[in-house]
């Protein structure tokens, strides 16, 4: 079998919580989150291709939340800007890149946290720490000396987001979450001289509030262009 990588090579969550969409679609307005379903709302597309010679994960990984004081490992701090452009490139930069060499799975969570938003409201942990190998996974994953680099190329607001933020521009204004989709490149490697690189896309979605930081509040099911 091939090697399993981390988030954006895990199958995503194909179902959200049913009050989480309905306080989006509240909040958001409807068409916001007709495109937030696919866009506002962040996570890779899944590929279907894995990485390391084991069991595949579960195919509905249960939330996880992070424990508190384990440390963020190699995991780094959320940046702090107010461009939703430049935050969604620097998230799926984080998302894309893991280490098992020094970080453990408790630590990618926590680190993994620390970008959400604190707005409880909003925030969609679950759609992230799905993304996360069951602990199992992750420790044969460390076994092999796993980990992941990232870049991301461009960043840009869904054409429907656009077009949807041009029909009700003061729509934004309740939440301020914006979507964004990012591409890149995500390289694996593993002990022994093993590795590989493949193209990476995700939809994020990103609350930008006029006067804060941004901060992460979702991943969307699929890719939004």
């Amino acid at each position: 079998m091939g090697r399993r990588s981390l988030s954006p090579l895990h199958r995503a969550t194909s179902h959200w919580p049913a009050n989480r969409r309905i306080t989006v679609l509240v909040t958001v307005t409807a068409i916001l989150l007709a495109l937030a379903a696919a866009a506002a709302l962040l996570t890779s597309r899944d590929q279907g291709k894995t990485r390391t010679p084991t069991a595949p994960a579960s195919a509905n990984p249960s939330p996880s939340t992070p424990k508190p004081g384990t440390g963020t490992g190699s995991v780094p701090a959320p940046p702090r800007l107010a461009d939703p452009l430049a935050y969604a490139r620097a998230a799926a930069v984080m998302l894309w890149s893991y280490d098992t060499r020094t970080t453990s799975r408790d630590q990618q969570l926590a680190g993994m946290h620390a970008w959400m938003t604190a707005e409880k409201k909003y925030t969609d942990w679950t759609s992230l720490s799905a993304q996360i190998p069951d602990p199992v996974l992750w420790s044969r994953m460390a076994d092999n000396a796993q980990y992941a680099t990232a870049t991301a190329i461009d960043a840009r607001f869904p054409s429907a987001f656009k077009q949807a933020l041009a029909e009700n521009p003061t729509a934004i204004t309740q939440a301020y979450v914006y979507a964004v989709t990012v591409t890149g490149k995500q390289s694996i490697a593993w002990k022994n001289g093993g590795g590989g690189a493949e193209d990476r896309s995700v939809t994020l979605a990103v609350q930008c509030r006029p006067g804060a930081d941004c901060a992460l509040v979702s991943l969307a099911p699929s890719v939004a262009p």
